[in-house]
């Protein structure tokens, strides 16, 4: 494949995570599900997709902006939640190259880390009169449940699922 033809399908397979990522935000958010400390993203089990290509690092930052425009968080969540999951899709891609066997199970630790972590912060931040432990705890705690389960039950899949066509499709 040509260097134009290759940049085109970056582009696109990009473009493709970006607009799941985003439609699947809203879908999660006219659940009630996508906000706030107790979120079941579905769009989150896209993350997985930085597992077999690079094309999936902007497209789910993108598709992250895009998503959190919604936010009743403001323009704080479109910043904070793009950088959780930026570096999320980061570091699950840099654990491919490294570690084959394991990188399904390391990239929901990965992203559940980075999202109860920084997501955690932002909403105590936001919603809180003042800064505690204990209410950092317990938001991090429900961002970090809802990412397991939604990485596990629908991420995991996804990962067996596009497993030995990955080369293929992506």
């Amino acid at each position: 494949m040509n260097k134009r033809a290759s940049l085109s399908r970056f582009v696109v397979t990009a473009a493709l995570i970006s607009a799941a990522y985003a439609v699947l935000t809203y879908v999660s958010a006219t659940l009630g599900l996508a906000y706030l400390g107790v979120q079941f993203r579905l769009s989150e089990a896209l993350n997985i997709l930085a597992v077999f290509t690079p094309a999936a690092v902007p497209g789910l930052a993108i598709g992250c902006v895009i998503g959190n425009l919604g936010s009743p968080l403001g323009i704080i969540d479109v910043i904070v939640g793009t950088l959780a999951t930026l570096l999320s899709a980061v570091s699950i891609r840099i654990v491919a190259r490294v570690c084959k066997k394991t990188t399904p199970f390391l990239s929901i630790i990965l992203s559940t880390l980075f999202n109860a972590i920084l997501v955690g912060l932002e909403i105590v931040w936001l919603l809180g009169d003042s800064f505690t432990l204990v209410a950092f705890l317990v938001i991090a705690l429900q961002v970090a449940i809802g990412e397991i389960v939604v990485c596990s039950v629908l991420g995991l899949p996804l990962y067996y699922g596009l497993k030995k066509q990955a080369s293929r499709l992506f």
